[in-house]
């Protein structure tokens, strides 16, 4: 006798998501994890899948229902209904098209659980293998694998890899990128930027669907497998102390009724879908007893590229909000495993991005971050519960948050600023695949934002994703928006 499934309903994040699905932009949270060293099929399907167990609020689908239901639910399942580990077979592009599919193919919400994780082993150098719109397809005129990955994104900006390895003549020095507008700042320069060669071990791909799950969650799973597997301690690291201050009153900001500013249209690709680009930088250093922290100093260098980016393309000054995602959750064994962060928005008013005085701008962004953070606030706000509440059928709901959502179009925050910070866990699966020396996460990026950065760190790197959506930017883009995030992620040093 086959017992019935526990079904729970759809929180409020999991409804609005499944409302505004999109084929053509899927909704996926993609992680990237880079060991030194082989794992084996068997023992890592088994540990996944006894992780899985651990965490069950990971094992569900969405159950069916007719469009008079009144709330959607989740339906907890005993088993995976699908094989969750994949060994994809080796190949020089084997690392492009594991980051293509995490882009264009979301984990279906109909099998449990919503989650993939692929391993890729030994294929392309860790910062290039190029994507394409589909798996397996090679775009014209791209050169192959090249260092400076740009995931569905159609090509990389040769100063990523040196002319030997291209088999071009040396080149002569870039113009500077300040030189597009009279007055602009100084050419960003590359700090300290290693050239991270072809990957000898493995990459975990993990691909998540958003509307059921979040980063942080699945990637505490992820570290239970990685204990299983290799027997190695992957407890979270102890979060530092932060020593209470005094209350501060919040310095003036932008009113949140004002229009914010949009992300300047670069060269957009002709394709839908997103566009990905990982790159591994330094971390900025921040003086001991600093009244900002390095997600300040990751915020403030947000807000300055896009402000550079939107001056050298003729777009009106406004102000700029970008969204910050702040997450409460343990990250023991005892985290809730689904979406479980809230989001604030971080204002800035156009002249404090017109050549600042950095430490007064870090002290004023830390200032209005932490009275953010101490607030109070349902996940997406008071509007989204009304919104979600049961009382006339989930079609007819979906429809209206829907035109809402294209209403309120204008007033989206710029972007969205994902810091994961320090990764909790070693995720160390043993002596034979040894610990994760890189971790990169990127989130979706649709329309009208377009732009989403998400930064993590790991062995003392900072790792970061800029992922877009190709009705908005092109690779070329991409390119130089990491350029420009390099060079003012280096100018929050100087202020410091």
């Amino acid at each position: 006798m086959t017992s019935t499934p526990l079904r729970i309903p759809f929180p409020v994040v999991d409804e609005v998501a499944r409302h505004c699905l999109q084929e053509e932009e899927p909704e996926t949270v993609h992680i990237e994890v880079h060991l030194p060293g082989r794992l084996d099929p068997v023992r890592l399907r088994k540990a996944f899948t006894e992780a899985l167990h651990r965490h069950p609020r990971i094992l569900m689908r969405e159950a069916p229902g007719g469009w008079y239901r009144r709330r959607y639910e989740w339906e907890l399942t005993a088993e995976p209904d699908v094989e969750v580990v994949s060994f994809p077979a080796p190949g020089r592009d084997a690392l492009r098209d594991a980051r293509t599919r995490a882009l264009v193919e979301a984990p279906p919400l109909s099998a449990s659980p919503p989650v993939r994780l692929e391993v890729v082993e030994g294929a392309g150098p860790v910062e290039g293998s190029e994507a394409t719109d589909g798996v397996g397809e090679a775009r014209a005129g791209s050169r192959g694998s090249r260092v400076g990955s740009l995931a569905g994104a159609g090509g990389v900006p040769p100063s990523l890899s040196t002319p030997l390895e291209r088999g071009d003549p040396p080149r002569p020095p870039a113009p500077t990128l300040g030189s597009a507008r009279a007055g602009g700042p100084p050419s960003p320069q590359r700090h300290d930027r290693p050239r991270l060669g072809r990957s000898q071990g493995s990459v975990l791909f993990l691909t998540i669907n958003h509307t059921a799950l979040d980063g942080p969650a699945c990637l505490r799973v992820l570290a239970t497998a990685a204990e299983l597997y290799g027997g190695k301690d992957n407890a979270p690291a102890t979060p530092p102390v932060r020593l209470p201050e005094a209350p501060q009153d919040q310095p003036p900001a932008p009113s949140n009724w004002s229009r914010p500013a949009r992300v300047a249209p670069g060269s957009p690709e002709p394709s839908p879908g997103n566009g990905l680009l990982v790159t591994e930088l330094p971390l900025p250093h921040r003086p001991k007893g600093s009244p900002y922290t390095v997600n300040d100093q990751l915020m403030v260098t947000t807000a300055l590229t896009i402000a550079h980016w939107n001056r050298e393309h003729g777009a009106r000054p406004r102000p700029l909000r970008i969204t910050m995602p702040v997450d409460d959750r343990p990250r023991d064994t005892s985290m809730p495993i689904g979406n479980g962060t809230r989001l604030v928005e971080v204002p800035f008013a156009p002249e404090e991005l017109d050549h600042p005085p950095m430490p007064d701008l870090l002290r004023r962004t830390a200032t209005r971050t932490r009275a953010l953070k101490s607030l109070p606030r349902p996940q997406l706000g008071h509007g989204a519960s009304l919104l979600t509440a049961p009382v006339t059928p989930v079609a007819w709901r979906a429809a209206l948050t829907r035109g809402l959502r294209r209403a309120a179009a204008p007033w989206t925050s710029t972007t969205l600023l994902s810091n994961i910070g320090r990764i909790p866990y070693p995720l160390d699966f043993g002596e034979e695949a040894g610990r994760a020396h890189a971790v990169w996460f990127s989130a979706p990026a649709r329309m009208p934002r377009g732009l989403t950065v998400t930064t993590a760190s790991t062995a003392g790197r900072l790792h970061l994703a800029l992922r877009w959506s190709r009705s908005l930017l092109g690779h070329g883009d991409g390119a130089h928006l990491r350029d420009l995030f390099e060079h003012y992620l280096h100018t929050t040093e100087a202020g410091a």
